[in-house]
């Protein structure tokens, strides 16, 4: 995938077009991302221990990684992903700045 946990992103496409966030969690097996504040859902949830009144919570809820873009380092705007080579190891970079998106 062109992103990972801890990248900050933009949102290209859907409800929350133009919203930033970090990501929280990676599912590459299902091309998903959990960005926070975005896709924010409704879950119905019972009564348990950890939330003995039970009711209704707000969670993030995974986008496709297709819809978000990587922020550039340089320029603070979306930017798509490159890949070198940089002493044996493969790095990500912007394509719009030439920054590495690894830190």
């Amino acid at each position: 995938m062109h992103v990972k946990q801890g990248d900050k992103v933009m949102v290209i496409t859907g409800k929350d077009k133009g919203k930033q966030g970090t990501i929280l969690e990676a599912y590459p097996t299902k091309d998903r991302v959990l960005v926070e504040g975005i896709n924010v859902v409704k879950k119905h949830a019972k009564p348990s221990q950890e939330n003995p009144q039970g009711g209704i919570l707000n969670q993030e809820a995974p986008v496709h990684v297709s819809n978000v873009m990587p922020i550039d380092p340089k320029s603070g705007e979306p930017t798509r992903v490159g890949y070198q080579n940089e002493n044996g190891k493969k790095v990500r970079i912007a394509k719009k700045s030439g920054e590495s998106l690894d830190k």
